[in-house]
């Protein structure tokens, strides 16, 4: 058995409410508008620069990963956990703003999915993970 590693990031038993959930859209759309405000390119080609932004980020996520974890010897331990909560932070912010760029439904369109991922991950409304449909009757899929 080997010891946990000091560096290693904590887990938290269950998510905390956080006060910033109510901005969450809001601010999605003062980003997006913002950004509109200041775009070089058409519709089209402003879509496809916010999906290659969210690339970009998370290849940010995975060198603050790799540094959190001093996995390059030639650099060592540049980055913290901290880091790759920021970073992991910037992704969801880079989806959500393009999402909003897909559709200007895109919150009601994140509820549904998310729901969806819910029941069929958690059972509708059980939060015990036995759930026997994807809420539409249908099985979930397997991996």
């Amino acid at each position: 058995m080997t010891a946990p590693d000091p560096a290693a990031p904590s887990v938290p038993s269950s998510p905390s409410a956080t006060p910033a959930t109510p901005l969450l859209w809001p601010t999605v759309d003062a980003l997006w508008t913002w950004l509109n405000g200041h775009r070089a390119h058409g519709e089209r080609e402003t879509l496809l620069l916010r999906l290659l932004k969210l690339s970009e980020e998370v290849g940010e996520a995975a060198q603050a990963v790799i540094g959190a974890t001093g996995q390059n010897p030639r650099k060592g331990t540049t980055h913290t956990w901290q880091d790759v909560e920021a970073e992991l932070c910037d992704v969801v912010i880079t989806a959500l703003v393009a999402l909003r760029t897909l559709t200007p439904d895109a919150e009601e369109v994140f509820g549904r999915h998310l729901a969806r991922v819910r029941d069929r991950s958690l059972g509708t409304g059980t939060g015990t993970g036995t759930g026997t449909t994807n809420g539409d009757g249908v099985p979930p899929r397997t991996p």
